[in-house]
C-alpha cells in the first residue's frame, strides 16, 4: 500500500519538475528572440547609460547623444532616454539635456558646490 503511493509521489515529482525545467528554457529562449529582435533598442538604451555614467558630466546635451546614436529621429531617441532612466532638463538658453534619474543627488550636490564657490 505505501509503495504504490510513493511510486506515484516519485513520479509525480518528476514530472512537475521536468515541465517546470521545459517551461524556463522556452521562457528563456523567448526572452532571447526578443532581445534578438529588439537588439537596436536595447543596445541603444546600454549606450545612452554609457554616456550618462560618465564620472565626470551628470549632464549631456541632446545634441551630443544624438551624435553618437545617428540613425534614431528625435522622438524616437527621446524614448530611449526615458526607458535607459533619464530625465530631461531644459536650460535656459533652450537646449536640452538629460541625465539618468539615478544620478539626481550627484548632480544636487555638484550644483550646491558651485553655488557656494561663486559666493565666495
Amino acid at each position: 500500500m505505501i509503495l504504490p503511493a510513493l511510486t506515484a509521489l516519485i513520479g509525480t515529482a518528476t514530472g512537475g519538475l521536468m515541465t517546470y525545467l521545459i517551461q524556463k528554457k522556452q521562457f528563456q529562449h523567448e526572452m532571447d528572440k526578443l532581445r534578438l529582435e529588439n537588439k537596436t533598442e536595447f543596445m541603444a538604451e546600454e549606450t545612452v547609460k554609457h554616456f550618462l555614467s560618465h564620472k565626470t558630466y551628470t549632464d549631456r546635451s541632446f545634441d551630443v547623444i544624438q551624435k553618437h546614436l545617428g540613425g534614431f529621429e528625435d522622438d524616437e531617441l527621446r524614448k530611449i532616454l526615458v526607458r535607459a532612466g533619464a530625465i530631461r532638463d531644459i536650460r535656459e538658453d533652450g537646449s536640452e539635456w538629460w541625465r539618468l534619474l539615478s544620478r539626481m543627488d550627484e548632480y544636487i550636490t555638484k550644483k550646491q558646490k558651485k553655488k557656494e564657490a561663486a559666493q565666495y
